[in-house]
């Protein structure tokens, strides 16, 4: 699939993220555990924010100034709906470029979704993003070598990659990025979050 085909699931089931049953505290305290990494609260980005708003809130009330991309257009239009205040990109990850720095991106259970082709391509896109010292949190699915799939669990077409968590770990180092925390957070689902966080020196071993 595409990621405009995924979009365009996300667009059938979107209400159900806006919806009472949502479990809104999904991802919280792992996104509380990466924010202590932070010393400085700037701007914070949200990957596929959806259009529950959780991750917004959480970054508003931890001192950033959040943003939020996603490409499905009713996820959008419920975000923007949720805070009329919050600056929203409707935009594809893979093609889209930021003009700014951030100091936290999170981008929970969204970029598994990136075709497999551009996944390393993504990830070293959002370790570029940050500020020195910002930090990056992630989900991926924890298998250990690249594998994608298609299936429609969720009731609608979904299609989820992975590189494999070797290759996701020197993905973070070759991008000047030290992971700070792994966990399979949801064993015996292959469901890993990951910290990651940019540093403020090249490694000695990278070339100018």
């Amino acid at each position: 699939m595409t990621p405009v085909e995924v979009a365009a699931s996300y667009d059938q089931i979107a209400p159900v993220w806006a919806g009472p049953d949502f479990l809104r505290n999904n991802g919280i305290f792992q996104h509380q555990r990466a924010i202590q990494f932070v010393s400085a609260r700037g701007l914070a980005l949200d990957v596929g924010c959806g259009g529950s708003g959780r991750f917004i809130e959480l970054l508003v009330e931890s001192g950033f100034v959040p943003e939020g991309l996603d490409l499905s257009t009713e996820m959008i239009r419920l975000a923007r709906l949720r805070h009329p205040s919050v600056t929203f990109h409707h935009a594809d990850i893979c093609t889209w470029q930021s003009a700014v720095k951030y100091s936290f991106i999170t981008a929970w259970d969204s970029i598994w979704h990136v075709p497999l082709a551009d996944q390393t391509t993504v990830l070293a896109k959002l370790c570029a993003a940050l500020e020195p010292g910002g930090v990056l949190i992630f989900t991926a699915g924890g298998l250990s070598s690249a594998h994608e799939t298609r299936d429609s669990a969720m009731g609608v077409p979904m299609y989820h990659a992975t590189p494999g968590l070797p290759a996701i770990v020197h993905t973070l180092h070759d991008s000047n990025c030290i992971c700070r925390h792994l966990e399979f957070d949801q064993w015996p689902e292959l469901h890993v979050c990951l910290i990651a966080q940019s540093l403020a020196l090249r490694h000695p071993s990278a070339t100018a």
